[in-house]
């Protein structure tokens, strides 16, 4: 008989926050899937489980996937999980998901803690309609081809992101997407748990005086639905790029600022202004 994966949701810091069902869960499969078995093994003490652990995370989730497939179909049951929160989330456990769906492995869910549902539930920002964008690349290219995908998204933007990318991140934000409301969450049912509802100007502002500290959730309003057509949008930004110029501005700093005052495409404006230029 083929085994079963279960993909079981850990506490994101406050360790009162795992359900009586993940602890059965976790007590009574035959081995644990672990991102780092360090952290689970804490986790394991504090819950007095016992239980064998295998390593699986972003570096080996190929091969490993392959092993733990091999054993469920063998017939053993097994418990995914990541260090804190929902596994196969942003999380390199979507692999083994697919990996056992391809294979007839039977995939079970043991709901809990989310980081991202937590922040939007607090954030003040709707929540009926929502986008999870994880955590932004780290490579330029990728990085504004996906903020120039969501530019005009209405719904809540949800998005992850470590202390030291924080400050980046934000100043990516408000150039991609202009003034927002934003909901900065920190540290989430831990100790030092905090929310500040900001602009994202204000909260570059404040994180260039505070230096952050912790894991971050950022919620961010939506962009207002658009009355205005792109073209027309684009030609009054044209507009704008030329009294600038006129004003002394240098091109790209013209074109900054014409499209966070109008909303445009920053690329598209500047290869038009570009055009604009060239023509005249």
């Amino acid at each position: 008989m083929t085994g079963e994966l279960f993909l079981v949701s850990t506490p994101i810091g406050n360790l009162g926050d795992i359900t009586l069902r993940a602890v059965e869960t976790l007590r009574r499969v035959d081995f644990i899937a672990a991102e780092d078995t360090r952290v689970t093994a804490g986790l394991l003490r504090h819950l007095d489980i016992a239980k064998p652990q295998v390593s699986y995370y972003e570096h080996n989730r190929r091969q490993r996937g392959e092993q733990i497939v091999a054993r469920l179909l063998a017939g053993e049951t097994c418990a995914l999980v990541t260090d804190a929160g929902t596994p196969a989330i942003s999380d390199p456990g979507e692999e083994l998901v697919a990996q056992c769906a391809a294979a007839g492995v039977r995939v079970t869910p043991v709901p809990g803690a989310c980081a991202a549902v937590a922040a939007l539930s607090q954030s003040g920002l709707p929540t009926g309609r929502f986008c999870f964008e994880g955590f932004l690349s780290t490579n330029a290219k990728s990085r504004r081809a996906h903020l120039d995908a969501i530019r005009t998204e209405p719904r809540t933007l949800i998005f992850y992101e470590a202390p030291h990318k924080l400050l980046a991140t934000l100043a990516d934000l408000y150039q991609a997407l202009g003034e927002r409301r934003v909901a900065v969450c920190r540290e989430i049912t831990k100790l030092h748990e905090q929310c500040l509802r900001l602009t994202l100007s204000q909260a570059l502002a404040h994180f260039e005086q505070t230096p952050p500290r912790g894991e971050f959730v950022l919620v961010v309003e939506g962009a207002a639905p658009q009355a205005e057509p792109e073209e027309e949008i684009l030609a009054r930004a044209l507009g704008r790029v030329a009294t600038l110029r006129e004003q002394g501005c240098r091109l790209k700093e013209a074109v900054r600022q014409a499209a966070q005052e109008t909303g445009a495409h920053k690329n598209a404006l500047y290869q038009a202004a570009l055009r604009q230029e060239e023509g005249e």
